[in-house]
């Protein structure tokens, strides 16, 4: 009986933090819309945002699917629609030519700027108590 109650208790957990992340994936969304963007474009800008390592100009496409937990199909489109928009750069990996490395332009660098208080101050309306 105790078992069953730890269980059903750990679930209800789990249910909890998936409503919670749909919320708040939800409010994000709605936030970044007046900017052009959706959550998962302003997680990929969010990663190309941060320093590279030195020498390298960008992350590989695996590297940025890690960090934004999308599929590599899913996030090729996402990559495209931003280099559409001006927002990103890819090249082939100059260190095995099999690889694409993708980069902020100045415009996706400001954007980036411009939209990071909007996605933090949502983060802190939906996570704190």
């Amino acid at each position: 009986m105790a078992a069953d109650e730890g269980e059903e208790a750990l679930v209800e957990q789990w249910r909890e933090m998936l409503a919670l992340h749909a919320r708040t994936q939800c409010e994000l969304d709605r936030a970044l819309h007046q900017h052009g963007l959706c959550g998962s474009d302003f997680e990929v800008l969010d990663v190309l945002s941060a320093p590279a390592p030195a020498g390298v100009c960008g992350f590989r496409v695996q590297e940025i699917a890690e960090r934004v937990h999308l599929s590599q199909s899913a996030l090729s489109r996402l990559v495209a629609r931003l280099e559409k928009d001006g927002l990103v750069v890819r090249e082939m990996c100059a260190e095995d030519r099999r690889g694409v490395r993708v980069a902020l332009t100045g415009k996706g660098r400001a954007l980036h700027g411009e939209v990071l208080p909007v996605q933090r101050s949502v983060l802190t309306k939906m996570l704190t108590d």
